[in-house]
């Protein structure tokens, strides 16, 4: 199934060359992955996936391991965010 993954900020630099300056790309993924097994695929370090969203809608830490994801959803991957 196809969805589309959305990585932001330093995150970007896990995408392929392609898809760096857009930030989205387009995944095939099998209907049971999950968000966390999606984040490992990926490897995208862990502590630096702070804010997750599916289709907008904001999914804690402690859900992300269980959470599957359905045909057509946007997963946007933000690291934590740090300023002044």
């Amino acid at each position: 199934m196809k969805i589309t993954l959305k990585l932001f900020a330093s995150l970007t630099d896990y995408l392929p060359p392609a898809a760096k300056y857009t930030n989205i790309v387009e995944l095939d993924i099998a209907p049971e992955v999950t968000i966390s097994q999606l984040v490992a695929q990926h490897r995208l370090p862990e502590k630096q996936v702070h804010l997750v969203l599916v289709n907008g809608t904001y999914i804690a830490p402690e859900l992300r391991a269980s959470r599957t994801l359905q045909e057509g959803d946007v997963l946007a991957i933000w690291p934590p965010i740090a300023g002044g």
